[in-house]
């Protein structure tokens, strides 16, 4: 019998053994679902960049707003990622200024930022349209590095500035932005060191989660919701708001301005000067969701001017200073659902007066719960058309109160209420001359 020598076997085994994918060109070609990222040129990846920001323990150790802003620019500059913030208390001197695609998230109900304790004082030269300089008669208190307001009697809304203080001479301060307005001495002028706790300009595609604000309202003046708020968002689409507690602003809870897309989740706004939720300014496609916004000093829900084609759904408006809901100037087209409205010092939903053209058409309210308000639980003002009330339940049980469960004004157009249950002394007072439902 023929025998095989022993070094061919071992070659054939060899051979045997060796992957067949080691004699093979690997395909490193894109597979047919990568695409590019809209705004980059190039595909996502798994791994983005992330730092960790604490008191005691993290990459970045710090206590306010500086080690803060130094991890968000980190990663900003990066092309966006994640910032973790550790428990603790971080005080705030000025905004955090988020920045586009990237994520701040703290731990849940530890993670607080609160704001420092403020200073106001009136100018003593005319800060001119432009001009990026401040003189206050008290510089005490002011400091390079920290937020500023400056406005006048005229000068309030988004006339208001607010911006970040990059010198000081004697009682001479510059900013880095331009002031918005004349703020004239004869016109009460002054400046403060309020700014938004947690701030947002142009920070398309940036989140913020289970973060608490300490808006410190006893220890800082106000600042209006159009250019402050506990979280303030202007021009930053597509932006997220999940988990976060706002709690004691003076001013407004989260406001949201001249942004589309917004998302609100999980927050809580409570007892804060003015508005509890406040989007506005032409922010469209909003969804605010399981919020809740308790005891603020105006309205639990504020939808402001040109708020369209959005959703409000599962929020809770309660104990609020004013109304639970307030809809106005060209708000139209909005979805509102399974909300519960009570025990608001006025009307739980409040439709403001607008003439035919800037009246909040063809909102529908579904499925709500709307109680125990102090004035009509609905009511509607203005030349406002195709409103919807569907599936409500509208209630005043509180037997020493003599209440109306809809109240509709002479001007209003036609609208429609189908399956509401209405439980209050006077289910629906009707002032229209022709009835147009």
């Amino acid at each position: 019998m023929a025998r095989t020598p022993i070094a061919s076997v071992l070659f054939l085994a060899f051979i045997l053994c060796i992957p067949a994918s080691a004699n093979a060109t690997i395909d490193f070609s894109p597979r047919s679902e990568e695409q590019q990222l809209p705004t980059a040129m190039h595909s996502a990846m798994d791994r983005l960049p992330r730092i960790t920001v604490g008191q005691k323990d993290g990459v970045l150790i710090g206590g306010d707003n500086r080690v803060l802003q130094a991890a968000v620019d980190y990663v900003a500059a990066l092309g966006g990622g994640l910032v973790e913030v550790g428990a603790g208390e971080y005080l705030m001197h000025d905004s955090l200024h988020l920045r586009p695609n990237v994520t701040v998230r703290g731990v849940k109900g530890q993670t607080v930022l609160r704001k420092a304790p403020g200073v106001v004082s009136a100018l003593v030269l005319d800060g001119d349209f432009g001009e990026q300089q401040i003189t206050v008669a008290d510089p005490n208190g002011f400091a390079v590095g920290y937020g500023v307001a400056v406005w006048d009697d005229r000068a309030g809304g988004f006339h208001t500035t607010v911006a970040r203080i990059t010198g000081q001479r004697g009682h001479t301060f510059s900013i880095d932005k331009p002031l918005m307005a004349d703020c004239m001495v004869g016109r009460n002028a002054k400046a403060a060191t309020v700014f938004p706790v947690v701030s947002a300009y142009h920070a398309q595609g940036a989140r913020i989660e289970d973060v608490t604000i300490d808006g410190n309202k006893a220890d800082n003046v106000s600042l209006n919701g159009c250019r402050g708020a506990g979280i303030f968002l202007y021009g930053s689409h597509g932006m997220v708001i999940q988990g976060c507690t706002i709690r004691g602003y003076h001013g407004d809870g989260i406001s949201f301005q001249q942004s589309n897309d917004v998302t609100v989740s999980d927050c809580l706004s409570e007892d804060n000067a003015d508005l509890g939720l406040h989007p506005g300014s032409g922010s469209q496609r909003p969804i605010v969701r399981r919020c809740v916004a308790r005891r603020n000093g105006t309205d639990g829900l504020f939808l402001c001017w040109r708020v369209r084609h959005g959703l409000f759904e599962d929020n809770v408006l309660e104990g609020n200073g004013r109304f639970g809901i307030s809809i106005g100037h060209k708000d139209s087209d909005n979805l509102l659902r399974r909300n519960v409205v009570r025990s608001n010092k006025e009307h739980g939903v409040f439709f403001r007066v607008e003439s035919l053209g800037m009246a909040p058409h063809r909102n529908h309210l579904e499925e709500n719960v709307i109680e125990n308000n102090g004035g009509a639980e609905i009511r509607i003002r203005g030349e406002v058309n195709d409103l919807v009330f569907r599936n409500n339940v509208i209630r005043d049980d509180r037997p020493q109160e003599r209440n109306v469960g809809i109240q509709i004004d002479e001007t209003v157009g036609p609208i429609v209420l189908e399956g509401n249950t209405i439980e209050t002394p006077i289910a629906i007072d009707d002032r229209r001359p022709a009835r147009q439902n």
